[in-house]
């Protein structure tokens, strides 16, 4: 019997990625990226969180490859506070990447629910969730991460900002991203809909929240799969937006968004390794995972063939 490592190897998904040198570089650069992040303790020479090891002495140090100035402790620079460039841009990476992964995730719950629901109902419930997907779509979706970012920071006390930012920027940024999943999922649930498996399964008593669930959601992940890798780009580049512009995470988390914030202000002075070095490692993720989603896209849809 084959394993199921035999049947991946046979798979035509397998055999599309073999065939596109741009996808293997861009699945390897994701992987390094990705690798170091989560294990970033193991990798970074330095500790960004750990003060003890922190000198303000040592700030704005350029990188090591310039023998007069530079430090060999530090390989591409420390920031303002003395935190080594290639440290913070490790931690930084794994929290972009925990705020990208579970905003999607938020995101693509939310969406396929509605989804779901709206193309399985009657058309009064359609309507009114596809009124509220359009009045949504009339709005930049950074508007509405500023819009949730700015109204949970006036409810909230002020302490209290800095230890829920990651979860408010998670809410904004999920929020903001539910309506392509879900016109998506309406979209094929009213496909599926009108199938005869799920007219039989209506005929001899299913509940409808079963069909949903065993029957038509299993025939519609396809494409949120595909929304979802390429959304996942779109959420960490919105992290860094909303970091960038100050509503996001706060300076003391070395996120990527905010290390190009705190650089911004020291690029015209001659400190440009650090603003340069984060946003490199932002552009790389965000072009690796785009270019993943694209590969995926293709290779799943059978007219593109």
């Amino acid at each position: 019997m084959k394993t199921t490592l035999a049947y991946v190897l046979d798979s035509d998904l397998w055999y599309s990625f073999r065939r596109s040198p741009i996808t293997m570089i861009s699945a390897v650069v994701t992987l390094v990226i990705v690798t170091t992040s989560l294990l970033a303790p193991w990798f970074a020479p330095h500790d960004p969180f750990n003060l003890a090891t922190i000198d303000l002495m040592d700030a704005n140090l350029p990188p090591a490859w310039f023998h007069d100035l530079g430090d060999p402790r530090f390989l591409l620079g420390t920031d303002d506070q003395g935190r080594d460039i290639l440290s913070t841009i490790l931690y930084g990476s794994r929290i972009s990447l925990v705020i990208g992964l579970a905003s999607v995730t938020f995101s693509v719950i939310l969406g396929v629910s509605l989804g779901l629901i709206s193309g399985y109902s009657g058309p009064r419930v359609d309507a009114f969730i596809m009124r509220i997907a359009d009045i949504q779509l009339s709005f930049p979706a950074i508007l509405i991460a500023l819009l949730i970012d700015g109204v949970a920071r006036s409810i909230l006390p002020r302490d209290m900002h800095d230890e829920v930012a990651v979860y408010v920027l998670i809410f904004a940024i999920g929020i903001s991203g539910w309506v392509q999943y879900a016109r998506t999922v309406r979209g094929s649930t009213m496909v599926e809909k009108g199938k005869e498996y799920v007219q039989a399964a209506q005929v001899i008593g299913i509940r409808p929240i079963t069909i949903l669930r065993r029957h038509i959601l299993p025939n519609v992940m396809g494409p949120v799969l595909v929304i979802g890798t390429i959304h996942m780009a779109i959420a960490i580049i919105t992290e860094a937006t909303l970091s960038f512009l100050g509503v996001g995470l706060p300076p003391t988390t070395p996120s990527l968004g905010t290390l190009i914030r705190v650089g911004n202000d020291y690029l015209f002075s001659g400190e440009w390794w650090i603003t340069i070095f984060p946003g490199v490692a932002l552009v790389l993720l965000a072009l690796s995972v785009n270019l993943l989603g694209d590969w995926l896209r293709d290779t799943l849809n059978p007219k593109i063939q």
